[in-house]
């Protein structure tokens, strides 16, 4: 049972060395979820009197006014031989074998944190004792209760150490120590007034009585150790303390046990409770109790901090790694970076995720259909075929056919193609800008860092823009091809056509006539709409190959190289990262190594039991 106290004392150095002092915070606290004992109690109640008997040692500050301005967790361990030492978390390397030495080292950790304005402070100071005559314990020295402040001391002292005091003894798994003197009214104690707020009945308090053997005469505290005068769950316990004038002898600890114990056996109003009085049974007490609380609570202690774990490395995912410091891991976060939203925006395209599918519809659906909408038979009215032929013989009318006419009649016909042309490179080129924003939003990296997410957006677009201009002249460029070259097997069927009816005998103004040029008309279209298909499949190859697979290919490879030439101070300059996300990064990854590092040690003693 004993490892379980040293387990909780394990926990709560690692809690105070990673910052988690149970002070509310947007942070979990592990500390608020270990047991221990809180020992309150206002000025001159001899609370101090009593850590030291159950120590055996004479260790504390002593003086007027507010002595104890931070919390003192005292952790005592019991070893079997050898000599007394103490030890403070914040001089690992240090042992105290001389206690009036550990005395001053509190004073002075105390005036590190607060300066010598006689202020508070909720950090906690670790003192470690080692010794035979102590059992293994674990308690809190709050600061005093009092209500007056001294001088030097801001008006609001009385109410912040009552809000400290408060703010440890009000979580359910504090258990309270509430030191009341017995020659002042019961009814006037500090320690009571605060514990009956915050535990009204009396379930995880512990009520000891100082200074019984001040008393006025004819008067005794038997009614309050007996439960009768304020009962609490747990008995009252009694204590004598050394009086002033032993402290100014420094008389021995243990003599003033044994004193202690005279006392109530010797006492007629007290010998009947003798057993259960006294500064050596209220250690004893203490400890089993608390390795009794500490037992039951160790399951529900795994659980939360289970959970705690993976809530905390979520956040930690989310917030993204920090950064390096040399110019190289810079580059190399910077290079990462790109690399996933990179991969992001491929996937968009690849159909892992959504939204290149509509790059398909716009050759499905839309380029065809603004195919079909051009007006064709406009351009191959009565009056604008006779008007090209006409035009395009010139001086000499046409021998057999107008071929000349022809050309002019199908470039009119095939130029109007660009339109729809572009159109398709215009709206493929906005479907992959959407991609790319969509690809920064889900690039949870990006969010780290505005500045380069912003250049990275701006480098993306410029590289489409870049492949929508080349993606168009080569998609106009197969608009040009065909009215540079026309098919010739198509035309050469034309010829046969005279054998089938025509006359060439008949005179060459016959040939200007509705019925010969709603034939070139029809030819026209034919060879028109034959082009239209073989464009309608051409047209998305053209963009594809210059655009999609470039952009899936390339997009970012401007930026790249452009990146490689930037120095570490321009790299940090892309790396902008909000500083308050900085340190809610660094304060979560202290929280995770104190959760992980307590999930090791609840286990070794689960294991080991």
């Amino acid at each position: 049972m004993e490892n379980l106290i040293q387990l909780v004392n394990k926990l709560q150095r690692a809690c105070t060395a990673l910052g988690d002092h149970g002070e509310e915070s947007a942070l979990p606290t592990l500390w608020d979820s270990l047991p221990s004992i809180a020992v309150v109690g206002g000025q001159s109640s001899g609370k101090s009197s009593v850590l030291e008997s159950i120590v055996g040692k004479d260790f504390l500050p002593r003086g007027a006014g507010i002595v104890t301005r931070r919390p003192l967790v005292l952790q005592l361990h019991r070893i079997d031989e050898g000599k007394e030492y103490a030890e403070f978390m914040h001089l690992p390397r240090k042992k105290f074998t001389d206690f009036a030495a550990v005395r001053q080292e509190i004073s002075d950790e105390t005036d590190r944190e607060t300066g010598r304005t006689k202020q508070i402070s909720s950090v906690p100071i670790h003192l470690s004792i080692y010794s035979p005559n102590v059992v293994n314990l674990t308690l809190v020295d709050l600061p005093g209760l009092t209500k007056v402040a001294v001088e030097g001391q801001h008006e609001s002292i009385v109410q912040d150490i009552e809000n400290m005091v408060r703010a440890y003894i009000e979580k359910p798994n504090c258990i309270i120590l509430a030191i009341s003197p017995a020659n002042q009214d019961l009814a006037t104690s500090d320690a009571i007034k605060i514990s009956r707020e915050v535990d009204p009945k009396g379930e995880r308090t512990f009520g000891v009585l100082t200074k019984i053997d001040l008393m006025d005469k004819g008067t005794n505290a038997v009614d309050i150790l007996e439960g009768k005068s304020y009962k609490l769950q747990f008995p009252w316990i009694g204590v004598v303390n050394r009086s002033q004038a032993d402290i100014n002898k420094s008389v021995d600890m243990i003599a003033a046990r044994r004193r202690e114990r005279e006392y109530f056996q010797n006492s007629p109003e007290y010998s009947h409770l003798a057993s259960r009085m006294g500064s050596e049974h209220l250690g004893k007490m203490l400890s089993k109790h608390l390795e009794t609380v500490i037992k039951s609570r160790i399951p529900g202690l795994q659980s939360l901090i289970s959970k705690t774990i993976i809530d905390l490395e979520t956040e930690l995912s989310r917030l993204g790694k920090p950064i390096a410091a040399d110019a190289g891991g810079k580059l190399y976060t910077v290079m990462e970076i790109c690399r996933a939203f990179d991969q992001n925006f491929k996937e968009h395209l690849d159909g892992i995720r959504p939204g290149g599918d509509k790059i398909y519809g716009v050759f499905d659906n839309q380029l065809p259909a603004a195919l079909k909408r051009l007006q064709f038979d406009k351009h191959l009215s009565m009056d604008n075929v006779r008007k090209l032929i006409t035009e395009a013989d010139g001086y000499q009318p046409h021998l057999i056919a107008p071929e000349q006419g022809y050309r002019r009649l199908i470039e009119s016909c095939l130029v109007s193609i660009k339109g729809p042309a572009e159109a398709a490179v215009d709206a493929v080129h906005s479907i992959l800008k959407d991609l790319v924003h969509k690809a920064m939003g889900e690039t949870t990296e990006l969010k780290q860092y505005p500045t380069l997410r912003v250049e990275v957006g701006n480098a993306a677009i410029q590289s489409l823009e870049r492949l929508k201009d080349e993606s168009k002249k080569a998609t106009l460029q197969l608009v040009d091809m065909e009215c540079g070259y026309l098919t010739v097997e198509f035309f050469r069927k034309l010829p046969q056509d005279i054998e089938k009816g025509g006359n060439p005998t008949h005179s060459i103004f016959d040939r200007y006539n509705d019925s010969y040029l709603r034939r070139v008309g029809s030819t026209v279209l034919s060879y028109v709409n034959m082009t239209c298909a073989s464009l309608r499949h051409s047209i998305p190859k053209s963009v594809v190959y210059c655009q999609v697979r470039e952009a899936k290919r390339s997009l970012l490879d401007f930026f790249f190289t452009e990146l490689g030439k930037k120095e570490s101070r321009q790299l940090s300059k892309l790396l902008d990262e909000d500083p308050a996300v900085m340190q809610r990064r660094t304060n979560l990854a202290k929280r995770l190594e104190l959760y992980r590092s307590a999930q090791e040690e609840i286990d070794a003693v689960s294991w080991s039991k």
